[in-house]
């Protein structure tokens, strides 16, 4: 399928009035899969930026030919920045639970530790040391989707490796199969937004996400125009390499909800809010009073954006996932593997393997970007409350439904950010010299914008609320 092709797709499930094709340049074969990563990223990235032109239309702007370039698409699947020249790809500190192990029925999983607590917990589950020889024992004495509902039983992360035929005919995988689902929640008079030189311009996000998919689409949102806050609570573990590739553009303060007056300082944000994202494990924000239904109660026309692994339905609707156990269940991993191993030839032993690009979290985070403005263009038409749901599993069945490139075509090695200096920004950090791949969507009337980076944490008020507003940002320097 072609960008144009799936950028018609999105055009359909969004439910909101179709948008203009962008301008797609650049080759498909860019990353070393045969799965069409770089059309996903590129047809998503698309429809954000034609929403986005297209909110900026109703608020008295001028229509504007957008286009994307494959290359700089597939670049953003790629967490990753240069701090003083250094090339960094930060990921999560690794140990003996994150990885793929066979069970003793000879099905293959993929474990996922993620933060130390969780690696402790599953080790203890498992009787393991943190060595993978000692993982690798007790993962085969089990069978393998009874350690997958362990997993799951205790809140730990693991996914049996499925084929593509065998999560579609399962009942999760039969429920994630939109990109991006729109749904009213809440009647509403229609917005009324007032001229902007930016199209989400006077726009509040408020940000309670965490890792890669919920970071992406906040930070698209500020690419836009809109003011950002993030909130995070201090006691729970932070991926900080990580979460700084995608800090650009947002203001972060400290709220643990756990605590009533927490709860109560994020309401009154919430009073002044267009958009909230939340990526947590579904269910946790809403046993604090924080439901769609709930946010449009507290500030009328609120849109929701929620965004998880494996969709707010069905049986593992409250499942943690992460994008390796996520490309694991959705038969992703057991295809890349087995191009990998065709590859590699004869000899090579058949594993699953997975995609080397975080496609999933980074497409899943841009669709949610661009639900939230189809969500804005609704309620501009018509009004209302609204509620997007976005999650790894449909986005990965998206992406399977988008066709392979012949394997021939399939580039041995990838270098994400060779050739893009023209999208390159940096600027002066505490640490030193911070180089990140800037927005890589063109639109001439309204150019994304660079974004800047805060070090300060702030209180828990809005910019035009706050004596020290982006005190503490440094403006980027093109480069």
């Amino acid at each position: 399928m072609t960008p144009q092709a799936a950028f018609e797709v999105l055009n359909r499930v969004a439910g909101a009035t179709p948008l203009a094709m962008p301008q797609f340049d650049g080759p498909e074969a860019i990353v070393p899969t045969p799965f069409r990563v770089a059309t996903a990223a590129a047809a998503a990235l698309g429809y954000a930026g034609a929403s986005a032109a297209e909110v900026w239309r109703f608020r008295g702007g001028e229509t504007q030919r957008i286009a994307v370039d494959l290359r700089a698409a597939a670049a953003t699947l790629v967490p990753q920045y240069r701090l003083n020249g250094t090339t960094i790809r930060p990921v999560l500190p690794p140990n003996a639970v994150t990885g793929f192990y066979q069970s003793a029925d000879r099905r293959w999983l993929y474990l996922h530790g993620g933060f130390p607590r969780l690696a402790r917990r599953t080790l203890d589950l498992l009787n393991a040391r943190d060595e993978r020889p000692s993982v690798s024992e007790a993962v085969a004495k089990w069978n393998a989707l009874a350690l997958e509902d362990a997993f799951a039983y205790l809140a730990l992360s693991g996914a049996v490796v499925r084929s593509e035929s065998e999560w579609t005919r399962s009942v999760p995988g039969r429920l994630a199969v939109s990109p991006i689902v729109l749904t009213k929640v809440a009647s509403g008079p229609p917005a009324q937004l007032s001229e902007s030189s930016a199209p989400l311009g006077g726009m509040k996000v408020l940000d309670l996400t965490r890792i890669v998919a919920g970071p992406v689409c906040t930070q698209l949102l500020a690419s836009h125009g809109a003011e950002v806050l993030a909130i995070a609570a201090e006691r729970l573990p932070a991926a900080s390499d990580l979460e700084l590739a995608y800090a650009a553009g947002k203001r972060r303060t400290h709220l643990d909800l756990a605590q009533p007056s927490a709860a109560e300082a994020l309401r009154r944000l919430v009073r002044q809010a267009d958009v909230f994202v939340d990526s947590y494990r579904p269910g946790a924000l809403t046993r604090l009073g924080f439901s769609p239904a709930s946010l449009a109660h507290i500030a009328p026309g609120m849109i929701t954006v929620s965004i998880s692994a494996y969709g707010l339905e069905g049986p593992w609707a409250e499942r943690r996932g992460w994008e390796e156990t996520t490309q694991a269940a959705t038969g992703l991993a057991a295809e890349q593997g087995a191009f990998v191993a065709a590859r590699r030839g004869p000899k090579a032993g058949a594993q699953p393997d997975l995609i080397p690009a975080a496609v999933l979290s980074t497409v899943t985070g841009v669709l949610g970007a661009a639900g939230a403005m189809a969500a804005i263009r609704r309620r501009i038409r018509e009004g209302g409350s609204w509620h997007v749901q976005v999650s790894l599993a449909a986005t990965a069945a998206w992406l399977s439904s988008l066709g392979r490139i012949d394997a021939a075509s399939v580039p041995e090695a990838w270098d994400p950010l060779a050739g893009l200096d023209q999208y390159l920004q940096s600027c002066e950090t505490k640490d030193g010299w911070f180089e990140f791949l800037g927005p890589v969507v063109r639109m001439p009337k309204t150019p994304p914008l660079d974004g800047s980076l805060m070090d300060a944490v702030v209180s828990p008020l809005w910019a035009s609320a706050h004596e020290e507003a982006n005190a503490a940002e440094i403006q980027p320097v093109q480069t």
